[in-house]
């Protein structure tokens, strides 16, 4: 439908505005925070996308996956019993089948995700991002994060960016889909609307800002636009797709802020791991300090802490 996007226009000014708002939200203290950070931990995608990626590293990643929270600071919480793990566990595909086993032999069903077509660049074949799709469901993972190429939105190939993200939907299969649009490489906000939209219509189940490596990523002013664009196309067509932003999520501030937007844009429903993710590496660390401070009153040393 193209036209949903032909006569789009992005208030930038208003939406900055807005965003610097968000920033100044006052966020909330003692038992209220606690809870919220505990969301956040149920809605992250724990990851390790680096190029010395090991087995170990993996199965170190997914004992954490399903321990994220000391078991005693979650007692103390009176959480221990309500099953705290992570939304999933983000790797390359090629330790998807290492990440399957280690939560198989961990006893749990935590999904495992994979970054897939070209990731990051998305500068690939299609016929090379539709193969590698293929793989990682065929190894294990339940969850497939595509990149877009980034050419087809700067060019206006809308399309043509239906039709390679409709190809990586059938690739899938019943894996879940997550496309990164990479919105730092977009140009503009008027394109991150449209690039959502196309992606909606095309079958995504989940977008997601960033792969984490461009030079600008997960954004307030972006996330705005791409949550209006979700909530359009509910309007439209009665479809649930998730958020998930990515890239410099690194303090537990910034994740509650981000629930907090997600509930005032989207409301409470999508704060779910079935509708909202949130794409980091280090942030489970600070979260996990966070609650350690509120539960024991001082700060946590590095052997507090050694698995995080």
């Amino acid at each position: 439908e193209l036209g949903w996007i032909s006569k789009v226009h992005v208030n930038r000014p208003a939406v900055v505005r807005h965003a610097e708002r968000i920033k100044k939200w006052r966020t909330v203290k003692g038992n209220w925070q606690a809870a919220w950070l505990l969301k956040a931990v149920t809605c992250m995608d724990l990851t390790t996308l680096s190029g010395d990626d090991t087995p170990s590293n993996v199965h170190r990643l997914c004992f954490k996956a399903k321990h994220p929270i000391r078991e005693d600071l979650l007692k103390a919480l009176d959480m221990h019993d309500k099953g705290i793990t992570v939304g999933a566990v983000c790797v390359y595909p090629t330790r998807v089948t290492d990440a399957v086993n280690a939560l198989k032999a961990a006893g749990c069903n935590i999904p495992v995700a994979s970054v897939a077509a070209g990731f990051p660049s998305g500068q690939t074949p299609l016929e090379t991002k539709l193969a590698e799709i293929k793989l990682a469901v065929e190894y294990g993972a339940r969850e497939i994060d595509i990149v877009i190429s980034r050419s087809l939105v700067l060019t206006g190939q809308w399309e043509g960016l239906y039709e390679e993200i409709r190809q990586c939907r059938e690739a899938c299969g019943e894996a879940h889909m997550k496309t990164i649009l990479a919105t730092g490489e977009l140009g503009s906000l008027a394109n991150v609307y449209k690039a959502s939209m196309i992606a909606m219509m095309a079958g995504s189940d989940f977008i997601k800002t960033s792969t984490g490596k461009e030079v600008e990523n997960a954004t307030f002013p972006v996330g705005v636009v791409m949550m209006r664009a979700i909530k359009e196309f509910y309007w439209q067509t009665g479809n649930k797709v998730g958020f998930k932003p990515a890239g410099g999520i690194r303090t537990a501030k910034d994740a509650i802020t981000w629930l907090m937007l997600v509930k005032e844009e989207l409301g409470v429903e999508w704060l779910t791991p079935e509708l909202f993710r949130l794409g980091a590496s280090s942030l489970l660390e600070d979260i996990e300090k966070q609650i350690f401070y509120h539960v024991t009153g001082s700060c946590a040393l590095q052997h507090d802490l050694a698995m995080a």
